[in-house]
């Protein structure tokens, strides 16, 4: 289903809890999360850019109550999983929100400089490039069963 485009300056989390708060003043929120929970696929970027205004939280988390486990998202986020809790000024609501976005997620985390700034390495602070890593984090653990004895045991010889 291709549904309606959210223009690129209000694809933030920001510009979705603006959508949401103007929904919930016009008393219009249930069919605006409906809609929202009809895209295959929504991508909400920059959390924790601003802060979040009081009862912004709670309209995003009633937004990804409602998606949960019927749509997938993308989200991104200058911010730690431990930061949540500040950034959206309740502990609760941000422990509630990721209790459902971490369920089934895959978390991709990207350490090292701005791709945006690597013509201009040069004017970046040399603590700043050395603090870098210069190689990608290890991967995750394995999860999931063990190995089967056989497969442990030709791999050992």
């Amino acid at each position: 289903m291709v549904g309606e485009i959210i223009p690129e300056s209000r694809a933030t989390s920001v510009g979705i809890r603006t959508i949401l708060a103007k929904a919930e003043r016009e008393g219009t929120l249930r069919e605006k999360i409906r809609f929202l929970c009809r895209c295959s696929l929504l991508v909400v970027g920059e959390i924790g850019y601003l802060p979040v205004t009081p009862g912004g939280g709670n309209l995003f988390f009633q937004l990804v109550n409602a998606r949960y486990e019927k749509g997938a998202m993308i989200l991104t986020s200058n911010r730690g999983f431990a930061e949540w809790g500040d950034l959206f000024g309740d502990p609760v609501v941000a422990t509630a929100l990721l209790d459902r976005l971490l369920h089934h997620a895959v978390v991709v985390q990207i350490e090292g400089s701005s791709y945006r700034m690597r013509q201009h390495a040069d004017l970046v602070p040399e603590h700043v490039r050395s603090s870098s890593p210069l190689h990608p984090p290890p991967p995750p653990k394995r999860r999931g069963r063990p190995p089967s004895k056989a497969t442990v045991d030709q791999s050992y010889g």
